[in-house]
Parts: C-alpha cells; sequence; structure tokens
C-alpha cells in the first residue's frame, strides 16, 4: 500500500522523532531507561539551567555528544536518503538533534528542534564543531562568552528558519509519513496533522499507539522502523 502513495506522490514529507534515533542506540528521553529517567529537565536542559546551573548542563551535553561519537545512522536513515535521491522523499522535518539524516546523505531536512551537530556561544554567536564541547575548555568562547549546543532548551522558541522550512514542506505535502513519534510534543506534532487537513494521506509507523493514529490513514504499531523502510524498499524494487 505504502509503496504505491511513494510513487503517486508528488511530494512526500517524512517525520521523524525518538524512535528513530534509538534503533541506532541513541537513549530516548521518557522511557524508564531513557535521558530524563531520576532527572529534571528543567535543571540540565533549560534556559534557567544556562544561567545558573552550568556545571550539571555542560555535563549533561558533554554525555550526549559522546553517545552521538559512539552510534551511527542505521539502514533506515540511509534508505531515506536513498529515497530522496531517487525523488521518493521530497523533505524531512525532525525532532532529532543527532544530525544522522544528513550524514546518511539526506539533502532536505528541517531540525525544527536545533541540532546538537554544532554549538555556539550564548553571547557572540560564534560556532564551533560539536567535538570541541568535550574539550577542557570547550565551553569557553575566544570572545569570553558561555558556549552551549545548538538545539532548542527548555523555555526557547523553536527555530524560525527551521520552522519556516518545515511549514514549506508541509504545504506542499500529498503523503506524509510518520516514524517513530509520539507526537506527544507540541507544536511538532501539528505538522503531520496539518498535512492531513490539507489533504494529504498521512501513515504514523509508531512502537506504541499516538493520540492523533484516529487521523491516520495507515498505522503500523510494534516495528522498528529500519524493518519497515526495508520491506517497504524491496516493494519499490521489485516493481521498478
Amino acid at each position: 500500500m505504502i509503496e504505491d502513495w511513494l510513487k503517486e506522490s508528488k511530494y512526500t514529507v517524512v517525520f521523524t522523532g525518538a524512535g528513530m534515533s534509538t534503533e541506532s542506540g541513541l537513549p530516548d528521553f521518557r522511557s524508564s531507561g531513557g535521558l530524563w529517567a531520576g532527572k529534571d529537565p528543567m535543571v540540565i536542559a533549560s534556559t534557567y539551567a544556562l544561567q545558573n546551573n552550568r556545571d550539571e548542563f555542560t555535563d549533561f551535553y558533554r554525555s550526549r555528544i559522546k553517545e552521538l561519537l559512539k552510534h551511527k545512522p542505521h539502514e533506515g536513515h540511509e534508505i531515506l536518503a536513498r529515497w530522496e535521491k531517487e525523488g521518493f522523499v521530497h523533505g524531512i522535518i525532525t525532532q532529532n538533534v543527532d544530525t544522522y539524516h544528513q550524514k546518511a546523505g539526506s539533502q532536505h531536512v528541517a531540525e525544527i528542534h536545533g541540532s546538537l551537530g554544532t554549538v555556539h556561544c550564548s553571547i557572540c554567536g560564534t560556532s564551533y564543531p560539536f567535538e570541541s564541547y568535550l574539550a577542557p575548555n570547550g565551553t569557553q568562547c575566544t570572545c569570553g562568552g558561555f558556549i552551549r549546543p545548538s538545539i532548542v532548551l527548555f523555555g526557547e522558541s523553536l527555530p524560525e528558519e527551521e520552522l519556516t522550512k518545515a511549514e514549506e514542506m508541509i504545504s506542499k505535502a500529498e503523503l506524509c509519513i510518520v516514524l517513530g513519534s509520539s507526537l506527544q510534543v507540541s507544536p511538532a506534532n501539528y505538522f503531520p496533522i496539518t498535512a492531513k487537513e490539507n489533504g494529504a494521506k498521512l501513515a504514523i509507523i509508531n512502537m506504541e499507539p499516538t493520540e492523533f493514529d484516529d487521523y491516520a490513514d495507515l498505522v503500523i504499531n510494534g516495528k522498528k522502523i529500519g524493518s519497515f523502510l526495508k520491506e517497504v524498499d524491496e516493494k519499490l524494487r521489485e516493481d521498478q
């Protein structure tokens, strides 16, 4: 079914969440062993933490960067990048900050929660490679300012440029495929619904049901994203 939709659609948008990243080995946020287990995100990952709790803030994001370096994009990321080159996918909107879509080769990606791929000075805005954050003086800018990851913290608005990019993608979508998102985080969760309201077909592939499943034309639970994309890719090859 979905392989036919991919062939028929003139503009397909993929919306990815944490489930896309966990298949690469990265921890999620809300599970029992997730990043927020036993922690208060407002204390370590917020604008408050940036100003008032910099040691824990730095330790938390250094550990996330180390995880990023330990893992890599999985087969699902690579299939999406190939589909983009072949014209089956036209844009990706991601809640993830790991840059794995780009590392796999995807070109048209809207990172609506920012990116761990760079860090920048909170005063002058100078950008640095994310690996530099692991150095002993990795939080000190040449201007004297404090360097932070280029992700959206609790208490911050989503980046306007990335939001505009995502809105443009959704406005053109004839097919929207959600991969690995619980669709619990607002306002990001409204992108797939907006696509549906605009007349697009909507497919939701997630381990657990979501509160928006009733809106979807196709819902698949309990299947790994990489396996799902591989099966669809094989069907696309068969038909060529």
